[in-house]
């Protein structure tokens, strides 16, 4: 059955190259058309606690996507007037962009209201609320908060508006921008980087290894148009099914280069096996592909079925990545057939692939491995014990990084942007208490007062917070102090009227600062909410972190209990969000499932390796080799005490596609050298040189090509390109190691039987 087909393919391989040439031609064209998801709370999944209060913070504030630009100006305080008009003219020339809706600046409290440079007592007050955020305490940095029109009411993308607002604040002295829309956006420019980088530059240099391996042309050919059809038309597909890439997507590459060059690899060296027997072309790739066609097609159905366990995960772009992955792992086999015969037999007998330098070395250890083997398998075992001892341990040692600069490299301009924000302006974590309020014409002095109580409350008992600010603090700042005595005023009907009053000012006069603190509910005209707008430091802890919004939100909750109550709000509750929330329990949302994806991955490729060698026994031992480098990765990273970033937080999930390939092609070649009659050592020993050399030189190949990811600015690309490599090291020794020694274990309790 198997022999029929491959002649086929091979005798209509000049229509396969054509059809490879027509269907990659497409796949570029629709490939370019992928987008990229690039919204955060998208990484959380869809019923996650905390989407529900950022999605209303949102919407009721109008898309809460801001940038903050930065300059130094040591005149911005002088009476000269030189520093505020050249705020001025800033913020005009960025509001005047379209996406923008407003710029904070301290310029509009001084066009709005007062001489702001002032000695009044108003003046004083304002510039003290504001330090933070419109100024630094020493009145050298400015601050602009550019408030942005939600994207989906935007015809400038995102990454076009980030560039012309940068494009304004450098020219003014040490001017940087910094926010959550500018970290997207350079996240992902860094992800889409290494994706581009990753596709042509790791095939490159691939190509470049097995030439100086192997010697030939045809063979880096052969390898790097394998590994570019597989994905661009994995691409195309997803363009077809209407798939969006996300800040995981980055990885997609690296699986479907290692897929397609560990498979062009093994057809290699098999190929130029049986070329040294004397074999013609054809003859030599007919026997080749027959031999290696059910490794292959096992390896990639089981890489498939693998990356399929992250279907189980409840955040989205981690589902859809495991259908990417899968897409991508079963193209490399439509890659193969369509690409190889063609490729390797034009002009028949030229440029065949020689031998690698030291190869005779290799299977010289190979050889003495396996007697070494054999006659340890104790202290074999006590020390695979102990790894896996020790890995389990590390792995319940696990910390998560959530300061999201720690995903760029520290000499990035973002990230020398948010040490400014740190240092200058008290801290760059940013997040938000929204209070239940009544409608504007029913707010009154005794919900100001609760409002007010709370939050004292907020900086006496979380002292951690560098900013606390609402438009209660504004209304008191900007008068003489008379509005906070309202209690000495004996009619309640006045105090309330003051208050309005108050309010109604800064709606006429400063509506951007007025509409970014106060909002009516969009679907209950009766309910109001008034924003308090926190600061924190971005650099702690997870566990810092995660304690004082913890801390925060136990205070919040006391809010609804009592002034809510006082007021008449009934129908919410103080809701703690925003993008310091988000992002101190992003990997959390990441990570959350992928031990339970990694159970289902191992129960669905055990399954499948069943079904492979139709063997209990030989799918279990499989599984070994797999299993065991995913927790001494994790385990690693726990005992160094490395935090988790996006880069490691998949390793998991990912890890065992990539060694999976090794153990078929190992099991699939043992089992056919016990079907020759030969006996186990002797077929352990053939296996060992045969495919043994084809699995070092494969993932040799693959760490020299993980190379390029150490030179991303994004950090968790480092990271998962030196975990991916450290996994398939792993995957090497377990497959070199570990598999033969259980071969001979299950196979002399169970001898396999021809048939």
């Amino acid at each position: 059955m198997i022999r029929p087909l491959i002649e086929r393919l091979i005798s209509q391989r000049w229509l396969l190259l054509s059809l490879a040439i027509l269907i990659g031609g497409l796949s570029v064209y629709f490939g370019q058309q992928l987008q990229f998801d690039r919204s955060i709370e998208n990484m959380f999944s869809a019923d996650d606690p905390l989407i529900e209060p950022y999605a209303k913070l949102k919407k009721t504030f109008g898309g809460n996507e801001v940038i903050l630009g930065i300059y130094r100006d040591d005149n911005f305080l002088n009476q000269d007037r030189t520093g505020i008009d050249r705020l001025h003219k800033v913020r005009t020339e960025i509001e005047s962009l379209e996406g923008v809706s407003s710029v904070l600046s301290l310029d509009q409290l001084d066009n709005a209201f007062l001489d702001i440079l002032g000695d009044s007592k108003p003046a004083v007050q304002l510039r003290e609320l504001f330090v933070g955020f419109t100024h630094s305490r020493s009145g050298t940095v400015v601050a602009l908060p550019c408030l942005l029109v939600p994207e989906s009411e935007s015809d400038v993308p995102r990454a076009d508006l980030v560039k012309q607002i940068h494009d304004i604040v450098v020219q003014q002295n040490g001017g940087m921008i910094t926010g959550e829309p500018v970290m997207v956006v350079d996240g992902f420019r860094y992800v889409e980087e290494d994706g581009s980088r990753l596709g042509w530059a790791t095939s490159i240099l691939l190509g470049i290894v097995i030439f100086v391996a192997f010697r030939s042309i045809r063979w880096v050919v052969i390898s790097i148009t394998v590994v570019q059809f597989a994905l661009w038309s994995t691409k195309a597909l997803l363009v077809v099914v209407s798939f969006e890439l996300s800040m995981v997507s980055s990885m997609l590459t690296a699986i479907v280069t290692v897929i397609g060059i560990a498979t062009v690899v093994h057809i290699l060296i098999r190929f130029r096996e049986h070329r040294l027997q004397g074999k013609d072309p054809q003859q030599a790739l007919t026997e080749t592909l027959v031999y290696l066609s059910v490794p292959i097609f096992w390896a990639c159905v089981t890489d498939a079925v693998g990356f399929c366990s992250l279907l189980v995960t409840s955040v989205g772009p981690v589902h859809d990545f495991g259908i990417m992955m899968a897409v991508g792992a079963l193209m490399v086999i439509v890659s193969v057939a369509l690409i190889v015969p063609a490729l390797v037999l034009i002009g028949q007998g030229w440029d065949d692939p020689g031998k690698a330098w030291g190869e005779d070395r290799i299977d010289a250890q190979l050889q003495r491995m396996v007697d070494w083997i054999q006659h340890r398998p104790v202290p074999i075992s006590v020390i695979t014990v102990a790894l896996l001892i020790t890995a389990i341990y590390g792995s319940t040692k696990l910390e998560v990084e959530s300061d999201f600069t720690k995903n760029f490299r520290a000499d990035t301009d973002i990230v020398k942007a948010y040490q400014t924000v740190e240092e200058e302006l008290g801290g760059a974590g940013v997040w938000d208490i929204m209070l239940p309020a009544p409608k504007f014409e029913e707010l009154d002095w005794a919900y100001i007062q609760a409002v007010l109580q709370f939050e004292d409350q907020l900086r006496t008992e979380v002292p951690e917070l560098t900013k606390v600010l609402s438009l209660a603090d504004a209304m008191i700042a900007s008068t003489d102090g008379t509005i906070y005595d309202l209690n000495n005023i004996p009619v309640e009907s006045w105090r309330d009227k003051a208050v309005r009053t108050g309010m109604s000012m800064f709606k006429e006069k400063m509506p951007p600062i007025f509409s970014s603190l106060y909002a009516s509910d969009i679907e209950h005209s009766e309910q109001g909410w008034f924003r308090v707008m926190l600061r924190a430091e971005e650099r702690q802890s997870a566990k810092e972190k995660k304690a004082l919004i913890k801390k925060v939100e136990a205070i919040a909750a006391g809010f609804k209990s009592d002034s809510t109550k006082r007021v008449g709000v009934k129908t919410e509750t103080a809701k703690v969000t925003g993008f310091f929330v988000l992002l101190t329990n992003l990997i959390d949302s990441l990570i959350r499932d992928q031990w339970t994806s990694f159970m289902v991955a191992i129960a669905g490729i055990g399954f499948t390796m069943l079904l492979a060698f139709r063997s209990p026994a030989y799918a279990a031992v499989a599984l070994v080799p797999n299993i065991l480098p995913v927790l001494v990765v994790t385990g690693m990273i726990g005992l160094t005490g490395t935090p988790i970033n996006m880069g490691a937080a998949m390793i998991a999930a990912v890890s065992m596609g990539l060694s999976v390939d090794s153990s078929i092609h190992y099991i699939i070649g043992f089992q056919r050298e016990l079907r020759t009659g030969l006996t186990v050592q002797q077929a352990l020993s053939n296996v060992q040189r045969n495919v043994g050399r084809a699995i070092v030189f494969a993932t040799l190949a693959l760490i020299v090509g993980f190379s390029v990811l150490c030179i991303s600015s994004f950090v968790p690309t480092i990271y998962f390109g030196v975990l991916v490599s450290l996994a398939m090291l792993g995957g090497l020794a377990g497959n070199l190691i570990i598999l033969p020694l259980l071969l001979r274990l299950v196979t002399r309790e169970a001898p396999l039987t021809s048939g």
